[in-house]
């Protein structure tokens, strides 16, 4: 009876020992994948926090699978795809009700650290803001299919349809995209020095410079979420862009400006206090600024941090 318990413990310690580095090859699989399933659910939400939370929950269905799976990165690549699907149901209802000008929630990062030139696109506010304008399965087909590279076969398989179906999702998606997307062969040098010279006449108050950077058709968003002060409407003309930016520092007063990677371009993030203000985007064409983009809206500013920028999150390839 001694032998038999023995041997029961030793079967129990040796499953045990089993159990614990199956997580761990689970745990590495994971992190090994985790960088691109961050870029798949934020290009899907266009949030860095629910693209976190939608992470985390891929996790855990993926730590309870108790098979082993023959292609780990299609396989939770669909989990992440299907879990951005169901939350943006629930999301739809509240873009219906958001107050102004919606902008995603931006990505902050050091300004020496960028990604190569096509990633940075496929990240950028603008394309974002594209994005938006898709179906949900449009927008997971283009994603998957344009960004990420997976063959139209996969994409069926993680999204219930027909092959042919996905390859008409492709298509639709890909023609909007293309007849929408912002496209400036401008260099990185020559946005960034338009970019500084831009947010330091706005820091300095200087009108006249602002203007001289301004293209004639500039636009400007701003998203406060009806949380802080903004414009309801785009903003359009130089003229006009310069003058509410002018109103907006003197109503709050004097803002520093720290330069950031936003979303893969330049861009910075505003402190007023030495609190975090706003995150300003900029797009440059033709030596001056053609879009700004400023996000307020506080609720999308909880993970900026200015001293922290090069340690945000990645959008993942």
């Amino acid at each position: 009876m001694s032998d038999d318990r023995q041997e029961r413990d030793q079967a129990q310690r040796d499953q045990a020992q089993r159990d614990q580095a199956g997580r761990g090859d689970r745990t590495a699989v994971f992190e090994e994948h985790r960088e691109r399933l961050f870029g798949i659910a934020y290009r899907m939400l266009g949030s860095v926090a629910d693209a976190e939370d939608l992470v985390q929950d891929a996790w855990l269905k993926w730590s309870q699978v108790d098979r082993p799976v023959e292609h780990p990165g299609a396989y939770l690549a669909r989990t992440v795809t299907n879990l951005a699907l169901n939350r943006l149901s629930s999301a739809a209802v509240q873009r219906e009700r958001y107050v102004g000008p919606w902008l995603p929630e931006p990505l902050v990062r050091a300004p020496d650290v960028a990604d190569e030139i096509e990633q940075a696109e496929s990240v950028s506010l603008a394309m974002l803001v594209v994005l938006e304008s898709l179906s949900p399965l449009e927008r997971a087909v283009f994603i998957l299919r344009e960004v990420f590279g997976f063959p139209h076969r996969e994409i069926a398989q993680t999204l219930g349809r027909s092959e042919q179906a996905v390859r008409q999702l492709s298509r639709r998606a890909a023609s909007h995209v293309a007849a929408r997307r912002p496209r400036f062969d401008t260099s990185e040098e020559e946005q960034r020095q338009v970019t500084a010279e831009f947010l330091d006449a706005c820091v300095g108050g200087d009108l006249h410079r602002m203007l001289a950077s301004l293209a004639p058709d500039v636009v400007l968003w701003s998203d406060g979420g009806g949380k802080r002060s903004a414009a309801l409407r785009p903003i359009e003309g130089a003229d006009k862009v310069a003058r509410w930016i002018m109103g907006v520092r003197e109503r709050f007063g004097p803002a520093v400006a720290h330069p950031a990677e936003v979303n893969g371009g330049p861009g910075a993030v505003f402190t007023v206090a030495g609190e975090v203000d706003s995150v300003v985007a900029v797009d440059v064409r033709d030596g001056r600024v053609v879009a700004i983009r400023v996000v307020r809206n506080p609720d999308k500013l909880r993970h900026v941090r200015v001293s922290g920028a090069a340690d945000g999150p990645r959008p993942g390839r």
